[in-house]
């Protein structure tokens, strides 16, 4: 779905928060293992939200989560949650679809959807690779807190303690909290 510049450029009233979990950072070879979405206004309160777990086969988890053992067995508490509820899961592609019908509840129709969250980039390229029916609904712009973080951290020596729990909807929220963290600092 090909937006012209105008389109692109509209004001948005609402901003999608997504979170990916996944079993490494390389979206050809990492399944996601869950995702979170809400959606907020632009005080970011929350209007809804999404929570999808994708299953994945058990050979391949095991593969991804050895090779990227380093962060796995920082975070054993986490790892071990995400891979009990992959039974649980849904077809990646399931996913996506309702993923796209939560768009679709949500957001003013034709319009592209401002996509948010930390380090967002990252989640974006599982999006792009991975759900590409889903990242044509998103707008080329993304509201990235990280961006924030490294300006407060290095030019203000300011700090926002996010807590790390690595799965999907805890991590949105801690990302909400810390954009709001930094935003109250800038007087306009």
């Amino acid at each position: 779905m090909a937006m012209d510049k105008k389109m692109a450029n509209a004001k948005v009233d609402r901003v999608l928060w997504i979170d990916l979990e996944m079993t490494g950072l390389d979206p050809d070879k990492d399944p996601i293992l869950e995702v979170a979405a809400i959606v907020t206004d632009w005080d970011f309160n929350e209007i809804a939200t999404y929570e999808g777990i994708i299953r994945s086969d058990d050979m391949t988890l095991q593969d991804r989560i050895t090779q990227n053992a380093v962060f796995w067995d920082k975070n054993p508490e986490s790892r071990d949650n995400l891979l009990k509820q992959n039974a649980d899961g849904k077809d990646v592609l399931i996913v996506e679809d309702e993923l796209i019908e939560f768009i679709d509840r949500n957001f003013t129709p034709g319009l592209p959807v401002l996509l948010a969250g930390n380090s967002i980039h990252m989640d974006r390229r599982f999006i792009t690779t991975q759900w590409p029916r889903l990242d044509a609904r998103l707008n080329y712009r993304m509201l990235d807190v990280s961006a924030w973080k490294v300006v407060f951290e290095n030019k203000y020596n300011q700090h926002f303690m996010k807590p790390e729990d690595h799965r999907a909807l805890a991590d949105i929220r801690g990302s909400i909290d810390e954009l709001k963290y930094y935003l109250a600092k800038v007087s306009i």
